[in-house]
């Protein structure tokens, strides 16, 4: 009796000291203020914090109101769900999500990128991504490979999917059309249509449009010119310095948490094989998506060539030289993110059944009866509908607008759907069609056994 007792001691101790070096539970911002909202310690000392995050704002603030920020800081962090609380990429909340995140972390500065803002990947998503390569989605077609445009070819791939060809053309047509009264686009809609792009279509295609390998020069300006860069980032009075770009993106609180999900998940490390702390190139290139479409968007820096940066300078940074070159290595020279692009297009074929992506749609001018199955969630449901009905109307001053804003239009929604009816080489073939192709060989063994019986 005494021995149980004793291990049975151990084991409360062991459990108990298992449980409290266990990490807290992850738990989404919004709650964690609904939370803190029921403590009134905790709702007094968060509502300073909001008040001076709004001031910090608008202009630095003075050192005794900023010791009281501190201190009302130091109050809330006591409340330990708002300082593990994380947020959802693409939720329809998240920018509200956000503000909770980065008020609780007031005096947090520029470099501290020890956590990302967002929930981790889980790890089927990781392992769908990283085999969700370029080779992969080559594979999935029957066309020659040799000396074809692969970026042609993953255009061609999304145009076949349904989802990808219309977010794909929205976007395109959000960032060449011309803002009223304006011979510019309008950015913010066109950063609103990437992210929506790359945040619901699988990264299958996705990721085979953006970061598709390139031999020449036609392949490799298709490439730079997938995110419309005249639009999505470039400015007319020439590159902006580095730290002021940084520094406008620290103000808005998306461009902020996808820079931090960026340098923390594209860390570099010389002692991983993949050359990224995390060990995982998928998670980098998912990051790296993730500032497309927000302040700091980059882009690959010409034709024919697979780096990456940010379109910004150093020049006139003064005693800041070293910092605004550090925002430029982020991307230039990132052994961890040049080994995850380049990765996408050096592996070798996966076969097609391990990863199969999802069946192609016919285009709603055909299929009818699926106009009403709502394949794009319910965000900005009434804007995307205006968009949609004048996406025909424009369609011929999308392609002349496409010369003056910089961008190849997107492979032709026509061409899919000759495709799709006539059984084309590169078609998908949908999982009802290998269903039947499996089911008559039995159905006809059956039949002939009962005959013979009989």
């Amino acid at each position: 009796m005494i021995f149980l007792g004793v291990l049975l001691n151990v084991f409360i101790r062991g459990s108990v000291q298992a449980s409290a070096s266990r990490p807290l539970p992850v738990i989404d911002c919004l709650e964690a203020e609904q939370g803190c909202a029921s403590d009134p310690g905790c709702e007094a000392a968060y509502s300073v914090l909001e008040y001076c995050a709004a001031e910090e704002a608008v202009a630095p603030l003075g050192p005794e109101a900023r010791h009281e920020c501190l201190e009302a800081q130091g109050s809330v962090q006591q409340y330990r769900p708002l300082l593990a609380c994380k947020c959802q990429r693409g939720s329809r909340r998240e920018e509200t999500c956000l503000r909770v995140y980065w008020t609780v972390r007031f005096s947090q500065g520029y470099d501290e990128y020890e956590a990302s803002p967002y929930e981790d990947l889980e790890m089927e998503l990781v392992r769908n991504i990283e085999m969700s390569r370029m080779a992969s989605i080559v594979a999935a077609s029957s066309l020659p490979l040799d000396g074809q445009n692969q970026c042609l070819k993953a255009a061609q791939d999304c145009g076949l999917y349904e989802k990808c060809g219309s977010l794909r053309s929205e976007y395109v047509l959000a960032c060449t059309k011309r803002a009223p009264g304006s011979d510019h686009c309008n950015r913010q809609k066109c950063h609103r249509a990437l992210r929506r792009f790359l945040e619901r279509v699988p990264e299958a295609y996705s990721f085979g449009v953006l970061f598709c390998p390139c031999t020449d020069a036609l392949c490799g300006e298709r490439r730079r010119k997938t995110i419309v860069p005249s639009c999505s980032y470039q400015e007319r009075d020439g590159k902006p310095n580095c730290l002021s770009l940084q520094g406008y993106c620290m103000k808005d609180e998306l461009c902020r948490s996808r820079l931090a999900d960026f340098q923390h998940n594209c860390q570099a490390s010389s002692l991983s094989t993949s050359g990224c702390q995390r060990e995982s190139g998928a998670v980098c290139l998912k990051a790296y998506a993730g500032l497309i479409g927000t302040i700091m968007t980059p882009n690959y820096v010409s034709n024919s060539s697979m780096e990456v940066s940010q379109w910004c300078h150093c020049e006139g940074s003064g005693n800041q030289w070293q910092d605004c070159r550090r925002i430029l290595y982020m991307f230039n020279a990132n052994v961890c993110l040049r080994n995850a692009i380049s990765a996408m297009g050096s592996s070798s074929p996966r076969p097609v059944e391990s990863t199969p992506p999802p069946p192609p749609r016919p285009s709603p001018r055909i299929q009818h009866d699926d106009i009403s199955i709502n394949i794009l969630p319910e965000i900005n449901t009434v804007e995307e509908s205006e968009e949609k009905e004048v996406v025909e109307e424009e369609e011929e001053e999308t392609v002349e607008a496409g010369q003056e804003f910089n961008v190849i239009p997107p492979y032709s929604e026509k061409a899919t759907e000759s495709n799709v009816d006539n059984g084309a080489p590169g078609s998908h073939r949908g999982p009802a069609d290998y269903a039947v192709s499996l089911l008559l060989p039995l159905l006809l063994t059956a039949s002939f056994r009962w005959g013979y019986r009989g």
